[in-house]
Protein backbone atom coordinates (compact mmCIF):
# COMPACT_ATOMS: atom_id res chain seq x y z
CA UNK A 1 0.00 0.00 0.00
CA UNK A 2 1.26 3.62 -1.12
CA UNK A 3 1.13 6.71 1.02
CA UNK A 4 -0.49 10.10 0.10
CA UNK A 5 1.55 10.06 -2.90
CA UNK A 6 0.77 8.26 -6.36
CA UNK A 7 3.39 8.68 -9.12
CA UNK A 8 3.58 8.24 -13.40
CA UNK A 9 5.37 7.73 -16.16
CA UNK A 10 4.64 8.78 -19.78
CA UNK A 11 5.15 5.58 -21.93
CA UNK A 12 5.57 6.51 -25.64
CA UNK A 13 2.84 3.90 -27.57
CA UNK A 14 1.59 2.83 -24.94
CA UNK A 15 -2.34 4.52 -24.61
CA UNK A 16 -2.79 2.46 -27.83
CA UNK A 17 -2.01 -0.90 -26.65
CA UNK A 18 -3.62 -0.18 -23.00
CA UNK A 19 -7.18 0.88 -25.14
CA UNK A 20 -6.64 -2.69 -27.37
CA UNK A 21 -6.19 -4.33 -24.06
CA UNK A 22 -9.37 -2.73 -22.30
CA UNK A 23 -11.42 -3.67 -25.03
CA UNK A 24 -10.96 -7.44 -24.95
CA UNK A 25 -14.28 -9.36 -23.85
CA UNK A 26 -11.95 -10.97 -21.58
CA UNK A 27 -11.15 -8.03 -19.62
CA UNK A 28 -12.79 -7.69 -16.07
CA UNK A 29 -14.24 -4.45 -15.22
CA UNK A 30 -14.55 -3.57 -11.54
CA UNK A 31 -16.58 -1.18 -9.23
CA UNK A 32 -16.79 -0.25 -6.53
CA UNK A 33 -19.12 -2.51 -4.51
CA UNK A 34 -18.55 -5.11 -7.15
CA UNK A 35 -19.03 -8.99 -6.20
CA UNK A 36 -15.95 -9.89 -8.00
CA UNK A 37 -13.98 -8.32 -5.21
CA UNK A 38 -13.78 -10.28 -1.98
CA UNK A 39 -11.34 -8.33 0.56
CA UNK A 40 -11.86 -10.69 3.08
CA UNK A 41 -8.56 -12.69 1.70
CA UNK A 42 -6.74 -10.17 3.72
CA UNK A 43 -6.42 -10.97 6.97
CA UNK A 44 -5.06 -8.87 10.43
CA UNK A 45 -1.35 -7.85 9.89
CA UNK A 46 1.18 -5.33 10.24
CA UNK A 47 4.74 -4.64 7.94
CA UNK A 48 6.85 -2.29 7.31
CA UNK A 49 7.37 -0.36 3.78
CA UNK A 50 11.03 0.70 2.79
CA UNK A 51 11.22 3.09 -0.19
CA UNK A 52 14.60 3.44 -2.35
CA UNK A 53 15.36 5.90 -5.03
CA UNK A 54 15.79 3.93 -8.39
CA UNK A 55 18.12 4.51 -11.27
CA UNK A 56 20.98 3.04 -8.99
CA UNK A 57 20.62 5.20 -6.25
CA UNK A 58 19.50 3.25 -3.36
CA UNK A 59 18.73 5.40 -0.82
CA UNK A 60 16.19 5.46 1.68
CA UNK A 61 13.72 8.39 1.46
CA UNK A 62 10.99 6.61 3.27
CA UNK A 63 9.42 4.14 5.75
CA UNK A 64 6.50 3.59 6.61
CA UNK A 65 4.38 0.36 8.76
CA UNK A 66 1.04 -0.74 7.92
CA UNK A 67 -1.23 -2.13 10.64
CA UNK A 68 -4.83 -4.15 9.46
CA UNK A 69 -7.04 -4.91 11.96
CA UNK A 70 -10.23 -6.28 11.42
CA UNK A 71 -13.54 -4.69 13.26
CA UNK A 72 -16.75 -3.61 12.65
CA UNK A 73 -19.16 -0.06 11.65
CA UNK A 74 -22.69 -0.02 12.22
CA UNK A 75 -23.12 -3.35 11.96
CA UNK A 76 -20.98 -3.69 9.22
CA UNK A 77 -17.83 -5.65 8.87
CA UNK A 78 -14.55 -3.53 8.01
CA UNK A 79 -11.01 -3.13 7.68
CA UNK A 80 -9.01 -0.57 9.44
CA UNK A 81 -5.34 0.67 8.10
CA UNK A 82 -3.57 2.53 9.90
CA UNK A 83 0.02 3.56 8.27
CA UNK A 84 2.75 6.17 10.43
CA UNK A 85 5.46 7.27 8.30
CA UNK A 86 8.64 9.08 8.47
CA UNK A 87 9.92 11.08 4.86
CA UNK A 88 13.54 11.62 4.81
CA UNK A 89 14.45 14.69 2.81
CA UNK A 90 17.15 15.85 1.29
CA UNK A 91 17.91 18.61 3.85
CA UNK A 92 18.02 15.86 6.26
CA UNK A 93 15.46 16.96 7.97
CA UNK A 94 12.13 14.56 8.09
CA UNK A 95 8.37 14.33 7.99
CA UNK A 96 5.95 12.32 9.81
CA UNK A 97 2.62 11.32 8.98
CA UNK A 98 -0.41 9.15 10.10
CA UNK A 99 -3.28 8.06 8.18
CA UNK A 100 -6.27 5.85 8.76
CA UNK A 101 -8.59 4.38 6.49
CA UNK A 102 -11.72 2.41 6.79
CA UNK A 103 -12.81 -0.06 4.12
CA UNK A 104 -15.45 -2.35 3.65
CA UNK A 105 -14.17 -5.81 4.57
CA UNK A 106 -15.29 -7.33 1.49
CA UNK A 107 -15.89 -5.05 -1.21
CA UNK A 108 -12.99 -2.37 0.06
CA UNK A 109 -15.17 0.49 -0.69
CA UNK A 110 -13.60 3.38 0.92
CA UNK A 111 -15.85 4.73 4.16
CA UNK A 112 -12.73 6.83 5.74
CA UNK A 113 -9.63 8.73 5.17
CA UNK A 114 -7.97 10.52 7.77
CA UNK A 115 -4.74 11.80 7.50
CA UNK A 116 -2.31 13.80 9.60
CA UNK A 117 1.24 15.75 8.99
CA UNK A 118 3.81 17.00 10.90
CA UNK A 119 3.72 20.05 9.22
CA UNK A 120 0.13 20.78 10.88
CA UNK A 121 -1.54 19.38 7.90
CA UNK A 122 -5.10 17.40 7.54
CA UNK A 123 -7.23 15.45 5.93
CA UNK A 124 -10.43 14.60 7.67
CA UNK A 125 -13.18 12.45 5.14
CA UNK A 126 -16.15 10.80 5.08
CA UNK A 127 -17.27 8.51 1.83
CA UNK A 128 -20.41 7.40 1.00
CA UNK A 129 -20.67 6.00 -2.51
CA UNK A 130 -19.85 9.73 -4.90
CA UNK A 131 -20.21 11.71 -1.93
CA UNK A 132 -16.71 13.10 -0.13
CA UNK A 133 -17.19 15.16 2.70
CA UNK A 134 -14.78 16.53 4.85
CA UNK A 135 -12.19 19.22 5.87
CA UNK A 136 -8.66 19.71 4.91
CA UNK A 137 -5.61 22.02 5.91
CA UNK A 138 -2.44 22.31 3.50
CA UNK A 139 -0.11 23.42 7.21
CA UNK A 140 -0.21 24.44 9.87
CA UNK A 141 -0.52 28.21 8.71
CA UNK A 142 -3.12 27.72 6.15
CA UNK A 143 -6.52 27.65 6.70
CA UNK A 144 -9.07 25.01 6.90
CA UNK A 145 -11.54 24.30 4.00
CA UNK A 146 -14.64 22.42 3.92
CA UNK A 147 -14.36 19.41 1.56
CA UNK A 148 -18.12 18.60 -0.31
CA UNK A 149 -17.48 16.68 -3.85
CA UNK A 150 -19.73 14.54 -5.43
CA UNK A 151 -17.03 12.25 -7.92
CA UNK A 152 -18.09 11.30 -11.49
CA UNK A 153 -18.30 7.93 -10.12
CA UNK A 154 -16.97 6.08 -6.63
CA UNK A 155 -13.62 5.39 -6.72
CA UNK A 156 -11.32 2.87 -4.83
CA UNK A 157 -8.55 4.95 -3.06
CA UNK A 158 -5.92 5.33 -5.14
CA UNK A 159 -3.01 5.14 -2.30
CA UNK A 160 -3.64 1.51 -1.60
CA UNK A 161 -4.81 0.43 -5.32
CA UNK A 162 -2.67 -2.69 -5.19
CA UNK A 163 -5.20 -4.07 -2.55
CA UNK A 164 -7.55 -4.20 -5.55
CA UNK A 165 -6.10 -6.75 -8.01
CA UNK A 166 -5.22 -9.65 -5.37
CA UNK A 167 -8.64 -9.13 -3.65
CA UNK A 168 -10.42 -9.37 -7.12
CA UNK A 169 -8.48 -13.11 -7.92
CA UNK A 170 -5.10 -13.33 -9.82
CA UNK A 171 -4.45 -15.65 -12.93
CA UNK A 172 -1.83 -15.01 -15.68
CA UNK A 173 -2.89 -13.33 -18.73
CA UNK A 174 -5.84 -11.44 -16.70
CA UNK A 175 -6.67 -7.55 -17.60
CA UNK A 176 -8.65 -5.49 -14.99
CA UNK A 177 -10.01 -1.93 -15.03
CA UNK A 178 -11.08 -0.04 -11.78
CA UNK A 179 -11.54 3.54 -10.85
CA UNK A 180 -9.05 5.00 -8.21
CA UNK A 181 -9.85 8.51 -6.53
CA UNK A 182 -7.90 10.21 -3.78
CA UNK A 183 -8.03 13.30 -2.00
CA UNK A 184 -5.73 15.32 -4.33
CA UNK A 185 -8.11 14.65 -7.37
CA UNK A 186 -11.46 15.73 -7.59
CA UNK A 187 -12.39 12.92 -10.42
CA UNK A 188 -12.49 9.16 -10.24
CA UNK A 189 -9.47 7.97 -12.51
CA UNK A 190 -9.83 4.52 -14.47
CA UNK A 191 -6.70 2.01 -14.06
CA UNK A 192 -6.06 -1.01 -15.80
CA UNK A 193 -4.28 -3.81 -14.17
CA UNK A 194 -2.41 -6.46 -16.51
CA UNK A 195 -1.40 -9.59 -14.26
CA UNK A 196 2.15 -11.22 -15.79
CA UNK A 197 1.97 -14.23 -14.11
CA UNK A 198 4.88 -15.14 -11.21
CA UNK A 199 8.33 -14.33 -10.73
CA UNK A 200 11.23 -13.93 -8.61
CA UNK A 201 11.84 -10.61 -6.75
CA UNK A 202 14.62 -9.95 -4.42
CA UNK A 203 13.13 -8.65 -0.96
CA UNK A 204 15.37 -6.98 2.12
CA UNK A 205 17.60 -9.90 0.92
CA UNK A 206 15.21 -12.79 0.64
CA UNK A 207 14.19 -14.13 -2.59
CA UNK A 208 10.68 -14.37 -2.85
CA UNK A 209 7.72 -15.77 -5.68
CA UNK A 210 4.88 -13.43 -6.19
CA UNK A 211 2.82 -12.04 -8.80
CA UNK A 212 3.88 -9.57 -10.88
CA UNK A 213 0.56 -6.85 -11.69
CA UNK A 214 1.21 -3.87 -13.91
CA UNK A 215 -0.67 -0.59 -13.56
CA UNK A 216 -1.51 2.20 -15.94
CA UNK A 217 -4.17 5.14 -16.39
CA UNK A 218 -6.44 4.04 -18.89
CA UNK A 219 -6.89 7.48 -20.31
CA UNK A 220 -3.07 7.57 -22.05
CA UNK A 221 -1.72 4.42 -20.91
CA UNK A 222 0.92 6.23 -18.32
CA UNK A 223 2.69 3.58 -16.08
CA UNK A 224 1.84 4.07 -12.51
CA UNK A 225 3.43 1.04 -10.72
CA UNK A 226 4.40 -2.57 -11.05
CA UNK A 227 3.43 -4.52 -8.16
CA UNK A 228 4.68 -7.56 -6.62
CA UNK A 229 1.79 -9.69 -5.34
CA UNK A 230 1.25 -12.62 -2.45
CA UNK A 231 -1.26 -14.23 -1.35
CA UNK A 232 -0.45 -13.98 2.37
CA UNK A 233 1.26 -11.01 4.41
CA UNK A 234 2.10 -8.61 3.40
CA UNK A 235 0.32 -9.03 0.25
CA UNK A 236 2.59 -6.96 -1.62
CA UNK A 237 6.41 -7.70 -1.22
CA UNK A 238 7.74 -5.25 -3.94
CA UNK A 239 6.99 -2.51 -6.10
CA UNK A 240 8.34 -0.38 -8.39
CA UNK A 241 6.44 3.40 -8.84
CA UNK A 242 6.88 5.89 -11.49
CA UNK A 243 7.78 9.23 -10.65
CA UNK A 244 6.67 12.28 -12.39
CA UNK A 245 10.34 13.01 -13.10
CA UNK A 246 10.89 9.81 -15.37
CA UNK A 247 12.79 8.41 -12.39
CA UNK A 248 11.70 5.42 -9.83
CA UNK A 249 11.40 4.38 -6.61
CA UNK A 250 11.24 1.09 -5.15
CA UNK A 251 8.88 -0.03 -2.33
CA UNK A 252 9.62 -3.48 -0.09
CA UNK A 253 7.75 -4.83 2.51
CA UNK A 254 8.20 -7.14 5.40
CA UNK A 255 5.79 -8.88 8.18
CA UNK A 256 6.65 -6.98 11.69
CA UNK A 257 4.88 -8.00 14.98
CA UNK A 258 1.78 -5.94 15.62
CA UNK A 259 1.92 -2.79 17.65
CA UNK A 260 5.49 -1.49 16.15
CA UNK A 261 6.47 1.38 14.45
Amino acid sequence: MLPVYCVILVIAGASTAIAQTASHSDTIRLEVGSRLIDGRIYEPHAARVTVRAGDGDKRVTAEWTNELTHGDSAGRPVHRWVTKGTRFLPTGTTQTWEIRQTYDARTLAPYAYHATSSTGGFTRLTIDGKRVRGSKRLAADSAEHAVDLTLDRPGFIASASDLVPLAAGLEEGVVMTAPVWGPAMTASEMRVFTVHGKERVQVEGAEMVAWKVEERRQADGRMVATWYLTESAPYMVYAVAMLPNGKTQTMSEVVIPAGRR
